[in-house]
């Protein structure tokens, strides 16, 4: 598998990762169903509740008005009122003793020495009120083993909707995180990360033995994560050859070429076609230094290096004049030959394209490159250089700062660049702690 760190240089996006259960869809939805299983629950509750109850209720006091009807009748006879009716009884309520004074009959619910008993009364002679009491203990019993009920077979109606809610939900949301995991990859510059999903393509023709499932939005996702996957890789891969094909048919054609023009006798005219020849073979040899980069299988030699010794020999060999400033020297476990690629390059990039002064300062494994110029355009500095691309003529970095990315990258280090707060461009290599 090709190392995926050189193609951060290319621009790819970055993908956020899926935040944590606590603000996840699967805990959305786990919250949502719940809400509404309580809601539906509460609202059948309350329905079955209110109906249940308006039958009890009228069916006992349908029995205490016949009761009082019944007593009525043998208190206008003169016969002797049964146990359960009476004038004036103890316990009857006030407000259905007013009721009855006032000529209207009516029924009530209320306690009687403990018991919950349903009353109903009527107007008698004297000014009195003639009651009938009705034990309700079993209507009432009966009301709130009803609620009890209930309120368990609701409970357990959501428990079990939102098991198999969250259980839906999660493998959605697994699905998801696996495509947000290989999006994440891919970003990175694994370009051979795919999302296989199950319900996509042949691997799902191979699982279920037939045609595959329908798609759902889930595996439409993945399916065009995975297509743009296959895309991007072929074209870089096309790109890649291509940058190796030209620097290798070059390479011969240039070599004889410098041999032809240190064949030419001293003049001005010999040095320019001098001068273009080494340009033309140091774009060559970064051209090849690039497609052996794009392959991924550049290989470190490690070994102990003081940084600060090291940062002074790159100045010196680049005879630039840059100020040196090791604030705090470090020794460092990494490929001197490549670190010193990475420095050479940063720092003739700011000779080349910034403004002086150009200061190259150590503190820990942390090396600055710093300039005074209008700073790095911002497409760079938002996604890192890009083979050849310049922004609107003012700062061109040809393939320097590619490369010296693409050698970061090998280091396992972490090349960034920006702005410095008053004025000028700042690159800034981390290195690896040792």
């Amino acid at each position: 598998m090709r190392r995926p760190a050189f193609f951060r240089s290319r621009a790819l996006p970055r993908v956020p990762s899926l935040p944590r259960w606590s603000g996840t869809l699967a805990a959305k939805a786990a919250a949502f169903i719940t809400v509404m299983c309580c809601a539906l629950a509460a609202l059948l509750g309350v329905l079955v509740h209110v109906q249940v109850t308006n039958q009890t209720v009228g069916q006992a006091r349908h029995q205490a008005l016949q009761r009082l009807t019944d007593a009525t009748r043998r208190y206008e006879a003169g016969d002797a009122l049964r146990p359960d009716a009476g004038l004036d009884p103890r316990g009857l309520p006030r407000e259905l003793r007013d009721l009855a004074m006032s000529g209207d009959r009516g029924t009530m619910v209320a306690d009687r020495d403990g018991r919950p008993t349903m009353w109903a009364a009527g107007p008698a002679d004297g000014g009195r009120a003639l009651a009938v009491a009705v034990d309700y203990s079993q209507q009432a019993r009966t009301i709130a083993g009803l609620d009890r009920a209930i309120l368990w077979s609701s409970a357990l109606a959501i428990g079990a909707t939102l098991l198999v809610g969250a259980f839906a939900v999660t493998r959605v949301t697994r699905r998801l995180h696996t495509t947000a995991r290989v999006a994440r990859r891919i970003s990175a510059g694994d370009l051979d990360a795919r999302v296989h999903d199950p319900r996509t393509g042949p691997r799902a023709r191979a699982r279920t033995g037939g045609p595959a499932r329908p798609q759902d939005e889930v595996a439409a996702v993945a399916a065009a994560l995975d297509s743009m996957a296959s895309s991007l890789q072929g074209k870089l891969l096309a790109e890649q050859r291509f940058t190796a094909d030209v620097a290798h048919e070059l390479r011969t054609p240039l070599t004889g070429l410098h041999a032809a023009a240190e064949l030419l006798p001293p003049g001005r005219p010999t040095e320019l076609v001098r001068d273009r020849v080494a340009a033309l073979r140091t774009l060559t040899e970064d051209l090849l230094e690039i497609s052996r980069l794009d392959t991924g299988r550049e290989r470190l030699e490690l070994d102990i290096e003081q940084l600060g010794p090291l940062a002074e020999r790159v100045v010196r060999a680049a005879g630039s004049g840059t100020e040196v400033r090791v604030v705090r020297d470090v020794c460092v476990e990494t490929d001197r030959r490549r670190l010193e690629r990475v420095l050479g390059n940063l720092v003739a990039n700011a000779h080349q394209h910034g403004a002086g002064p150009v200061v190259l300062t150590v503190d820990g494994p942390v090396v600055t490159v710093r300039d005074h110029s209008e700073g790095f355009p911002e497409y760079l500095v938002a996604h890192g250089p890009q083979r050849f691309r310049t922004e609107g003529g003012t700062r061109g970095h040809g393939l320097g700062l590619t490369i010296a990315a693409g050698q970061a990258e090998v280091l396992g280090a972490r090349l960034e660049f920006g702005q410095a707060p008053d004025g000028g461009a700042v690159a800034t290599l981390r290195l690896p702690a040792q």
